[in-house]
């Protein structure tokens, strides 16, 4: 079913231990109203030709972007996503030596029915945020703040060695309260069933 919202825009910073390089998520905080998020992939492809024709294909997850769009981006969240800083009178600084840490994004879409889709991407480094303004003219016109950022699969493996991109449920799908009950105090971890 398609969505017709997008609400509960949240990231969680990801700290890493520097001697074992295990990383552990921050807990989630509100990142800004959103207004678009838009999630575009890019796999990794080869096909084997045998015989003539093609004998076995592979289509990997390699990366992903995710451009989000929202009503504002206060200092201290394009901080903590790109790396900049924030200065003792609250200017946000942006220096060429910043360096974006990882952070985990957050949302839910809502669908037709009335029912939520919930998405956690795992592992998004962001670069600064672009900004449009223009002129007030004859009508009003808002201009809002975009942000993109590389989506890549997380560092830290699942119980199954795995390192997920992404996780998406929708709600009424089995199993999927339980999910969502802490979608938003904690960046969600898989669990599998036992065998």
């Amino acid at each position: 079913m398609a969505t017709i919202g997008l609400d509960k825009l949240y990231y969680a910073p990801i700290t890493a231990d520097e001697e074992s390089g295990e990383e552990t998520y921050e807990t989630p905080v509100a990142l800004a109203p959103a207004i678009t998020a838009e999630l575009s992939v890019n796999l990794a492809s080869a096909i084997l030709y045998a015989d003539d024709k093609a004998e076995e294909s592979v289509n990997e997850f390699a990366s992903g972007e995710l451009t989000l769009n929202t009503s504002d981006l206060p200092a201290a969240v394009v901080a903590a996503l790109t790396g900049a800083v924030v200065d003792r009178n609250g200017v946000l600084i942006q220096a060429s030596e910043d360096s974006a840490n990882p952070v985990a994004i957050a949302f839910r879409a809502k669908k037709a029915n009335g029912t939520y889709r919930y998405f956690w991407l795992y592992h998004v480094v962001f670069g600064p945020p672009s900004t449009t303004a223009n002129t007030k003219a004859d009508s009003i016109e808002f201009q809002t703040p975009t942000i993109t950022g590389t989506i890549t699969a997380r560092i830290k493996p699942d119980s199954q060695g795995n390192h997920p991109w992404k996780a998406e449920v929708t709600e009424g799908d089995t199993g999927a309260s339980t999910a969502i009950t802490s979608w938003y105090t904690q960046v969600y971890e898989p669990t599998y069933a036992a065998g």
